[in-house]
């Protein structure tokens, strides 16, 4: 089967397989959240990025386990519903940026900021710290394949409320941080919908400043 990205809300989980990494996408309601577990093809550890909700139905992507990792992209409460259940059950040790992890049910295991990296079994991700959404947002990149919360969607950048000085902090991270360094190859998995590309939303950076939002 040939991944798309697209899912829905009570559906399976998309999966992509990638030389050492496999990828899951998986859609919770209620609000249309998705979760990705990653599992590294070697040694069968796993990571879970958002465990958004529908902790039952996470525990079922997460069976083959061991999860070792859970990591929240940003504070908000859509993100994390189903995170202190599902690290108890499994036991994975759970990770967020410092400045997000005061809202969390659970205090984090253990804080990374930008440029840290995350490994488990052979596979490594980088930290991508993006200001504006929230102040602790961040993103997760393997090669080419990059994890972006809340901070950037098919059509623009995360919610900044209309404040200026939080949309020009976003879109100049997401633009010297990630457009500014990674190929237009980069598949774009957002925290909620449809997945893109760099590559197909780089003619609309102008637009997007110009918008403001």
């Amino acid at each position: 089967m040939t991944y798309t990205g697209d899912v829905q809300v009570g559906g399976p989980a998309d999966v992509r397989e990638l030389p050492g990494l496999t990828i899951a996408k998986l859609a919770v309601g209620p609000f249309d959240n998705n979760a990705y577990l990653l599992r590294c093809t070697e040694t069968g550890e796993e990571l879970l990025i958002d465990a958004a909700a529908e902790a039952d139905r996470l525990l079922a992507l997460t069976a083959d386990g061991p999860l070792k990792w859970i990591v929240t992209t940003h504070q908000h409460g859509d993100h994390w519903q189903a995170l202190e259940q599902v690290a108890k059950v499994t036991g994975a040790a759970t990770i967020a940026h410092p400045l997000d992890a005061a809202p969390l049910p659970i205090t984090p295991d253990r804080t990374v900021s930008h440029g840290d990296t995350i490994t488990f079994g052979n596979v490594s991700l980088e930290v991508i710290h993006l200001r504006g959404h929230t102040p602790g947002s961040i993103a997760l990149l393997y090669g080419t394949h990059l994890f972006t919360g809340d901070s950037l969607f098919p059509g623009g950048v995360g919610n900044t409320q209309k404040d200026p000085a939080r949309f020009d902090q976003l879109y100049t991270d997401v633009v010297e941080r990630l457009f500014d360094r990674l190929p237009d190859e980069t598949w774009v998995y957002p925290g909620h919908g449809k997945d893109t590309s760099l590559g197909a939303e780089r003619p609309s950076l102008p637009e997007w400043k110009a918008r403001g939002w």
